[in-house]
């Protein structure tokens, strides 16, 4: 049923006939794999044109029908929504009469959004339906690059609001519930988080930090693996701005001395963004950090991870077998859920009872029984493990073996007929081996079921728009190892910097990886408990690339720097 909840249009026309039921199960999952919006699944499935669609939106709702096509919107309405609200909204107003604002929407059947945009516009909102494509050629069109500045100018207007300082100001000292829940639905606190959110999605941010200090609210997003600072707001906008997060994330918002988990759905445009919401409490007010997860951002295809040849063969290979352990190795945050739920993509199909065990959920896949892990209320892993071999599972995936129970049960489970793909946090793929054995899992048992280890790492890639190629100096290639005779005639590049990538040099991440294959020689080697530096040597022996060794590949063919593979590996 939630499908026909989050999707309007989808229950209207199946309501009234439209799509048979195949249809239906066809286009939510369609949904639910690509993110697309239904308007568009509808008309790439041919089911229906886009003019029908409109004028069921139009009929159902009541409204007219307007085409945008040569018509010239006038300043006074354009005036009223702001460049990002517009773009964000993905609405376009087209005239203004008296108090009453005429917009097209994109998405007309989203009547919180249309509430929304009056509360931006302050103006009574009268809708009209136009086509989709028309509108986002109308935001082209008026606003164009407009929208980095709104956050200033919205900030500005917060700075001398004092109604909204007096009230936070008071609400900070009181904890007055009601005063909290009031500054939180205040129109310009509303917009500048919703504008907050817009521009991270836009930057491609993976984490946003809203971090209250002493004298200082900071607002600070994470960008391919690095941190960077937008305008502060001031200092007294961080009790309502943290009290709207946790209002969206249905929290306590009177709650301000114990840490609190969360989840907002996000509408952005035609896409579903989650975001994954952790508060602190720290000495100057609530710390806290939105985990950004956009599916349609996210490929969980094996082949878009730019695994070397080896590695792609040994992965495709090792998750069909019928049993045993592969585990993936790295810091938190280098793309390991990302690989093993390409993994489980590979392998789910309809005669394949899969179950993963995460701390927690991070993308919901169909097909796939997903467990949250919540140590608070005693579900850890060890438990849901245990549940998991009494489900009948052939595929199990747990999140982390944190502990000697956990990675008992992994072992146990793939010596009884499973298997189990998992991580663990280690530096490299030999030290993921000695790591088992110091937990207290027996030697014997860790070599007769580990198949191999994958460890890994993300660099960030040159921005391809400001790519310029330089002569490395002996002190960088020292760094590396390497001497000027050992590079022959390649040629390596930086990134100078230009409005693509923000002056950064870098677009994008991509993964560097070095792969353990656990064979007879390295099996024996284990049982003996061989230390983490024999075992490293005797993979390099054996053939196994070093991160480091892969880090140079990415730096030769031009994809990443000097400084990424050192800070790295």
């Amino acid at each position: 049923m939630s499908d026909e909840i989050s999707n309007p249009l989808l229950a209207l026309i199946k309501e009234q006939g439209m799509v048979d039921d195949l249809q239906y199960e066809e286009v939510v999952g369609e949904i639910k794999r690509s993110g697309k919006s239904v308007f568009q699944i509808l008309q790439d499935f041919g089911i229906m044109t886009a003019d029908d669609l409109i004028q069921v939106e139009a009929n159902y709702l009541g409204v007219e029908v307007v085409s945008l096509k040569g018509m010239e919107i006038p300043k006074s309405a354009l005036a009223c929504i702001p460049g990002n609200s517009a773009k964000m909204y993905r609405c376009l107003p087209i005239s203004l009469e008296g108090n009453t604002l005429r917009v097209a929407f994109e998405d007309p059947m989203d009547p919180a959004k249309i509430d929304e945009v009056g509360f931006v516009a302050k103006k009574d909102i009268q809708l009209v339906i136009a086509h989709p494509s028309e509108i986002l050629a109308g935001l082209d069109k008026y606003y164009g690059e407009e929208g980095s500045e709104d956050i200033e100018k919205i900030l500005s207007e917060l700075g001398g609001d004092d109604k909204i300082a007096e009230e936070a100001t008071f609400a900070a000292e009181t904890s007055d519930e009601d005063l909290l829940a009031s500054l939180a639905n205040e129109a310009p606190i509303v917009r500048f988080v919703n504008l907050v959110m817009f521009q991270a999605v836009k930057d491609r941010a993976s984490d946003i930090h809203f971090e209250p200090f002493e004298t200082e609210f900071r607002i600070r997003y994470r960008v391919d693996g690095a941190l960077y600072e937008m305008s502060p707001p001031p200092k007294h906008l961080a009790l309502p701005v943290v009290s709207r997060i946790k209002v969206m994330a249905n929290l306590n918002i009177s709650e301000r001395r114990l840490p609190q988990d969360g989840r907002i759905n996000y509408k952005l445009g035609n896409k579903e963004i989650d975001l994954r919401v952790s508060t602190l409490p720290t000495a100057f007010g609530e710390s806290v950090v939105l985990r950004v997860l956009d599916r349609s951002a996210v490929n969980l295809e094996l082949e878009s991870l730019g695994f070397p040849k080896n590695v792609f063969d040994f992965v495709s290979e090792v998750i069909q077998r019928p049993n045993g352990i592969f585990v993936v190795t790295g810091p938190t945050g280098c793309g390991k859920t990302t690989t093993l739920y390409s993994c489980l993509r590979r392998v789910n199909s309809i005669d394949t009872k899969l179950l993963t065990a995460e701390d927690p959920v991070e993308f919901d896949i169909e097909g796939i029984m997903q467990v949250a892990i919540s140590e608070g209320v005693g579900m850890t892993f060890g438990k849901a493990l245990r549940s998991f071999l009494r489900q009948d599972p052939d595929i199990i995936m747990v999140g982390e073996m944190r502990d000697l129970e956990t990675a008992q049960i992994a072992i146990q489970a793939s010596l009884t007929g499973h298997l189990v793909l998992s991580t663990l946090h280690t530096n490299d793929a030999p030290g993921a081996v000695t790591r088992l054995v110091d937990m207290g899992t027996e030697p014997f048992l860790v070599s007769s079921t580990l198949m191999g280890v994958l460890g890994q790492r993300l660099v960030r890639t040159i921005c391809k728009n400001c790519r310029t190629p330089f002569e490395p100096t002996e002190q960088q290639l020292s760094m590396l190892n390497l001497s000027p005779h050992d590079l022959g005639d390649r040629v390596f590049y930086y990134g100078r910097g230009c409005s693509t990538c923000n002056d950064t040099g870098y677009k994008g991440r991509k993964g560097i990886y070095e792969l353990l294959i656990c064979g007879d020689t390295i099996r024996t080697m284990i049982t003996e408990r061989a230390p983490t530096v024999v075992l490293r040597q005797k993979a390099v022996e054996l053939g196994m690339v070093t991160l480091r060794e892969d880090g140079l590949r990415s730096i030769f063919d031009g994809s990443t720097t000097i400084e990424e593979v050192v800070k790295y590996t």
